[in-house]
């Protein structure tokens, strides 16, 4: 009967590679092409017309389409600090400003050379510099021929560039890295289960962030909360994101559950609820008892949600319920 042992194995390694696979080809795919799309869009928007309110409507879109991958941090995105380049928040020192204002005050040439601006400071690009420059009060007000529209159009198109890359370097060869976890050539993945391990740590990572992040530093605390410290505020993206990275990871866990997670699911659907619920875009509310306390449940549900995925995803990929996502396998 030595044969049970490695039968145990193998059934419990099965749903563990099924899960990776259907993450790939359902999740991690169709969330980076429609992130490439978008950024794309944006980047001839800003061709056509690079004044704040031409470019609004598809930032919005390229933003809402960031956060169905937002949570992958794993892979190329982590390529030559990518995934910092495409939104650099939290931004504790206000380096994102001090940036964006040293360039324009300077007319840096950077922007008038194709290519070029990837090698600007991460502080200056992407999601979080655009943030900056199309709704801010004392930026956003720049004309069509200005420095400030020629920076924008550059940071576009260098967002759009690593959103390229990103997909093209999954569909070229990282996908196949995690699929093929456990090949004795696969020195990234030692083994099925470290695969399926990696996206369980990208799973639980991205609800600590919603939880501890994109809530708690506008939480601040009672006595001195911190409104402006949320998300996107300016763009009043705030509980958006929260919610649209509820909704991706969601996703995320059934797709690697081979079974479907009823506790999980539930916990999600509760939390989901709560951010529906909310009406409060940029969490003004934290200045308000009141509002407060329906922000903080937003926050419990959202740990809740984590509990849910460890005990009852983590289990069924063999993982224990005390992993920690900073741990190593």
């Amino acid at each position: 009967m030595r044969f049970l042992p490695a039968l145990a194995l193998y059934l419990s390694a099965a749903p563990a590679l099924a899960g990776v696979g259907e993450v790939t080809d359902d999740h991690i795919f169709p969330g980076y092409t429609a992130f490439a799309a978008a950024t794309e869009t944006l980047t001839e928007t800003a061709r056509g017309d690079c004044t704040a309110g031409a470019l609004r409507p598809a930032y919005q879109d390229a933003f809402d389409a960031w956060m169905g991958v937002s949570h992958l941090r794993l892979g190329p995105v982590e390529t030559d600090g990518r995934i910092l380049a495409i939104s650099f928040w939290p931004d504790s020192r206000n380096l994102t400003e001090s940036s964006l204002r040293r360039l324009i005050a300077e007319q840096d040439g950077v922007v008038d050379t194709p290519g070029a601006y990837g090698e600007v400071s991460i502080a200056a690009r992407g999601l979080m510099a655009l943030d900056r420059l199309l709704y801010d009060d004392t930026l956003a007000g720049y004309g069509a021929d200005s420095y400030t529209c020629r920076l924008v159009t550059a940071i576009t198109a260098d967002l759009d560039a690593m959103a390229d890359a990103v997909l093209a370097e999954w569909q070229q060869g990282y996908a196949d890295t995690l699929r093929s976890a456990g090949d004795p050539e696969n020195t990234t993945f030692l083994s099925q289960r470290e695969a399926a391990q990696a996206l369980f740590t990208v799973l639980t990572t991205a609800l600590e962030f919603d939880a501890d992040q994109r809530i708690g530093r506008p939480m601040g605390t009672f006595e001195r909360p911190r409104p402006t410290r949320a998300e996107a505020w300016r763009s009043g993206r705030s509980l958006r994101n929260v919610e649209l990275s509820l909704v991706a990871l969601r996703d995320l866990a059934l797709k690697l559950s081979q079974d479907e997670p009823a506790q999980t699911l539930a916990a999600f659907d509760d939390a989901l609820a709560a951010a529906r619920d909310l009406d409060d875009p940029v969490f003004a509310g934290v200045e308000d008892p009141g509002s407060r306390f329906k922000i903080e449940i937003l926050q419990q549900k959202i740990r809740a949600a984590k509990g849910a995925v460890t005990l009852e995803i983590g289990a069924g990929l063999g993982v224990s319920a005390g992993f920690n996502s900073a741990d190593g396998d």
